[in-house]
């Protein structure tokens, strides 16, 4: 790592980038201009600042914490930038390690908060590793910041907020764009989505949050590029599909997407399961519930997305399997294995989501037939209020009674006590109908063979 870092210095001093001949005027703006109130930035992330201010070094919070920021929204984590090495970062903290292969940079952590803190980043040259479709697969030379400035993808995202001096620095006009809610990206579009493919998804997705728009220099290559989604890794594709649907403003995400032609490479089963009886006001109900949680300050569950975004589909397989003459539950076993088969992998879905995926829908048809020596059971399962959850997704969509739905809702939320008493006055109510009565009866008539038997006399043989 330091013979990288000594022949990128070497690199840059002899053969300067593009940049350092063009030099690009930063803006510089104060608090009475941005609006960023101090008390909302983190406190660690100035502390990470501070130590290394003191050390000599130059740090900013930087990236989608600024831009929420000078929106005046909550930032859900905030970022450093500074012109420290990788390992000079990891030397000026107790708790901190150096991440990644292809962007290495340093995790500093403070108890459950994490200071991701990044290096500038220069111009590549051409010294940049990349795939035959011009993917970077290494990303670790080392500049300035107006360098690192030009390396970032849009102009919203390219400001460095100082949380000592409460300026923010602007080096591509990003504070006008941020402000008129554009979305332009930095450098030539196509290139910018050679080099990460993923920076189409994350301009759909500002413009989604922003409610604004796309410029239509950063719009145009991304149809025809569409199809370079397919090479990004697994767990990237994962984590920048769950921001697209966790953003506020899922549906527009999602039908700009669909515009685009993003959701093959990220939601190939929308299609699929939008041709479902029922399956877009399903979607459509799912996504509108995520947004109005999110724009709540509550969190959202992959597992509970991923296991609505794909109810339909599963719902399908499972009446096919019932015609079929399989029980039910056994139907819809098949079901959940055939689906997450078929999408698990394109979906990139992680094992522990998956499993808690199958809990959510296996306990559906439970609701159904509530049996009170049964429910006690089901309420120490650990995904029983993300199922009472579904059901009332599904009593919304038309499948459920919404009555019966509430009843379990209302369960979920009581305490031990109003469970107890929920529970004995279903027993009370079940065993006053007519079914109930009948049901008993066979079943005590099941047992009583084995009790006759049981009692028959013993006769002496001899």
């Amino acid at each position: 790592m330091i013979k990288s870092t000594i022949k990128s210095f070497v690199s840059r001093l002899f053969n300067p980038p593009a940049s350092d001949t063009k030099k690009t005027k930063a803006r510089v703006y104060h608090q009475e201009q941005h609006g960023i109130d101090r008390r909302l930035v983190s406190r660690n992330a100035i502390k990470v600042c501070e130590v290394l201010n003191q050390k000599g070094f130059q740090a900013f919070v930087v990236g989608g914490a600024v831009r929420d920021l000078i929106l005046g929204l909550e930032p859900k984590d905030f970022d450093v930038a500074t012109n420290a090495t990788p390992e000079e970062v990891r030397a000026s903290f107790r708790r901190a390690r150096i991440i990644g292969r292809r962007f290495q940079l340093v995790h500093v952590v403070f108890g459950p908060e994490i200071i991701e803190t990044s290096t500038f980043r220069a111009n590549s040259n051409g010294q940049n590793k990349t795939d035959e479709h011009g993917r970077i697969l290494n990303d670790n030379v080392f500049g300035t910041q107006e360098e690192d400035a030009a390396r970032r993808d849009f102009t919203l995202n390219a400001l460095y907020y100082d949380p000592l001096t409460e300026e923010v620095i602007d080096y591509h006009n990003g504070l006008s764009d941020l402000r008129k809610h554009i979305v332009r990206i930095i450098g030539d579009a196509e290139t910018r989505y050679r080099e990460d493919p993923v920076r189409m998804l994350r301009a759909v997705r500002f413009a989604a949050k922003l409610n604004g728009t796309i410029e239509p220099r950063t719009k145009e290559p991304i149809k025809p590029l569409a199809e370079l989604i397919s090479n990004v890794p697994d767990s990237r594709l994962f984590d920048e599909t769950l921001k697209l649907m966790t953003c506020g403003n899922a549906l527009a995400c999602l039908k700009q997407l669909r515009e685009e032609g993003l959701h093959e490479g990220t939601l190939p089963l929308l299609d699929v399961v939008l041709k479902q009886p029922g399956g877009q006001k399903f979607v459509e109900l799912t996504l509108d519930r995520t947004d109005h949680r999110i724009r709540l300050g509550k969190s959202v569950s992959p597992s509970f997305l991923y296991a609505a975004l794909l109810w339909r589909l599963v719902d399908v397989y499972w009446k096919r399997n019932i015609a079929q003459k399989e029980p039910p539950m056994q139907a819809l076993i098949h079901a959940a294995d055939q689906v997450l088969d078929e999408q698990v992998h394109k979906l990139a879905i992680q094992r522990r989501h998956s499993t808690d995926m199958r809990e959510i829908w296996f306990m559906q048809p439970r609701f159904e037939r509530p049996i009170p020596r049964q429910i006690w059971k089901m309420t120490e399962q650990p995904r029983f209020r993300a199922a009472c959850d579904f059901l009332q997704l599904r009593a919304a969509s038309g499948e459920f009674d919404s009555v019966q739905a509430q009843w379990w809702m209302d369960l979920a939320d009581t305490d031990t006590a109003g469970k107890t008493q929920m529970i004995e006055e279903l027993a009370q109510k079940q065993k006053g109908t007519p079914g109930a009565a009948s049901t008993a009866r066979k079943r005590r008539k099941r047992r009583s063979p084995a009790r006759k038997k049981a009692t028959l006399p013993q006769y002496d043989n001899s």
